[in-house]
């Protein structure tokens, strides 16, 4: 029997240009191993990537008239839109290549399963949660159906059950890589599953189901022989690693982590990790660099100990002090996560925030402050955020999708500064989209032209917070304030 799994095209809107992931890195390995379990049983699997291969529709639709797949799964990613043209490409292959079993599976299906069942006709089912098992199962009892990790219609409406996880990772086959997996410069790998964590904006634990066991490490030994077997195919030598956590937690995550940077280190490799602020320390941040540590994201979120109460980080703005000192210690200069604008957010808060990321370096480069300054938390569908604010009746879910929502500010000027400070960012990455890459270059040119904008969003930002303690802007002023902040930067990009 043959088996297509499919990354399906992806467009974003330019006004979205701004936000955080929608999917987290994490999901990227999900159709690679899905297609590793599946070859590991001799069965016929082909992946096609339309994603990273850039493939429009008809390209995709040769392949399946080529492949004729008796069962198609789709990696499923909700794109800030309604994915009207794919369901309609699902229904019109589906129909024309007679194709027998139509599924979707990821983060998306798998809270948002109803709406997406209920939008396209043609599918035959979505897969809920970590899908190996499920997907093998799927394939190897077909055409009957199992009856746990899938949601599918019956006589009595949608039904949903969650299916197996895979307690030792070790045991799973290595991911299915196809070209694109090497095309950008780079392997994703992924050292470990869930986090050991519970802040309020995430979904990576609901997701794989609150009885398992929340973080799942696999041994070094394991992560190195696959990283072996990928040497031996290609000439890549920067590794990234895209676990929401790279450290286990505890002792014996420090221990496990001080032992791979161990082999690592024999392997003359660089590669970039996630991590908490918690985690950082000398010891381990010391082997890791010796290994080839080249790039760390820590979720620092917020500069204000109430603000991370809120958000139940279980860190302390002592903890992402600390990380920040240790990795520059060590020549490391971190991208950081961080969320300026919260629902409950007051000017306080901002002021405080604001406060942290100018004493700690953190508005030094354009690319940045372009980010730290503006970002508000993105409430997706899963996380413990959307269902707070669900219970209180303070979610606004969005026109494309259940699995999207926003909150109204309680403070109505720092609804206003977010909005403006939304709009001012939005401008900026109208012009980085297409000059970053000189910047990463070190051009001359646009290096002084990146200096002039962080300084004049570094001014602003600081100028508009002052200004609103004082007194409530019209909406006339405001949209008077974000004209001529738009001009400037256009005078200055040209």
């Amino acid at each position: 029997m043959k088996v297509m799994l499919l990354e399906h095209p992806r467009s974003y809107a330019e006004e979205r240009c701004n936000d955080i992931a929608n999917a987290p890195l994490s999901a990227c390995l999900n159709t690679g191993y899905i297609g590793g379990i599946l070859a590991s049983r001799d069965i016929d699997v082909t992946i096609v990537d339309g994603y990273l291969e850039k493939l429009d529709y008809p390209t995709i639709e040769a392949r399946i008239k080529e492949i004729r797949p008796v069962i198609l799964g789709i990696h499923l990613v909700y794109h800030w839109e309604d994915n009207k043209t794919l369901y309609q490409f699902i229904e019109h292959v589906k129909t024309t290549y007679a194709i027998a079993y139509v599924c979707v599976y990821g983060f998306y299906p798998t809270f948002a399963y109803e709406e997406i069942l209920s939008r396209c006709p043609a599918l035959d089912s979505a897969l809920l949660g970590e899908t190996e098992l499920t997907f093998l199962k799927l394939v190897e009892a077909f055409p009957t159906i199992p009856s746990k990790g899938i949601a599918q219609r019956t006589s009595d409406g949608i039904v949903a059950t969650r299916g197996e996880v895979v307690l030792d990772i070790d045991s799973l086959p290595f991911p299915l890589r196809n070209k694109s997996s090497y095309s950008f410069g780079e392997v994703n790998i992924s050292g470990s599953r869930g986090c050991y964590g519970g802040c309020t904006f995430c979904y990576i634990n609901p997701y794989y189901g609150n009885n398992v066991r929340k973080w799942r490490g696999r041994s070094p030994e394991n992560i190195i022989a696959e990283i072996d077997v990928i040497m031996k195919e290609t000439d890549i030598r920067y590794f990234y690693f895209m676990d929401p956590n790279f450290y286990g937690p505890g002792k014996a995550g420090k221990e496990r982590v001080l032992k791979l940077a161990a082999l690592l280190k024999q392997r003359a490799i660089h590669f970039g990790i996630e991590a908490r602020a918690n985690d950082i320390e000398d010891e381990t941040i010391a082997a890791l660099v010796e290994a080839g540590l080249k790039h760390i994201l820590i979720g620092l979120e917020s500069g204000r100990d109430e603000a991370l109460k809120r958000l139940n980080k279980l860190t302390t703005v002592e903890d992402n002090e600390n990380a920040l000192r240790i990795l520059r210690k060590y020549g490391i200069e971190p991208s950081v996560g961080f969320i300026m604008f919260e629902p409950d957010s007051t000017l306080e808060d901002l002021k405080i925030n604001y406060d942290f990321l100018k004493r700690n370096g953190l508005l030094d480069k354009l690319e940045i402050s372009v980010n730290v300054l503006y970002h508000h938390m993105i409430i997706l569908q899963g996380s413990s955020s959307y269902k707070i604010l669900q219970d209180q009746g303070r979610l606004n879910i969005s026109e494309h999708s259940t699995y999207e929502a926003d909150t109204d500010y309680l403070n109505p000027k720092v609804a206003m500064l977010a909005g403006m400070l939304r709009d001012m960012t939005n401008h900026i990455f109208s012009y980085m989209k297409d000059t970053w890459e000189l910047s990463f270059k070190k051009d001359p040119v646009i290096l002084e032209k990146y200096n002039l904008l962080n300084s004049l969003l570094i001014q602003s930002f600081e100028d508009y917070l002052y200004l609103l303690k004082g007194k409530t802007l019209t909406l006339e002023k405001r949209n008077e304030y974000i004209t001529t902040f738009n001009e400037t930067v256009d005078n200055i990009m040209l």
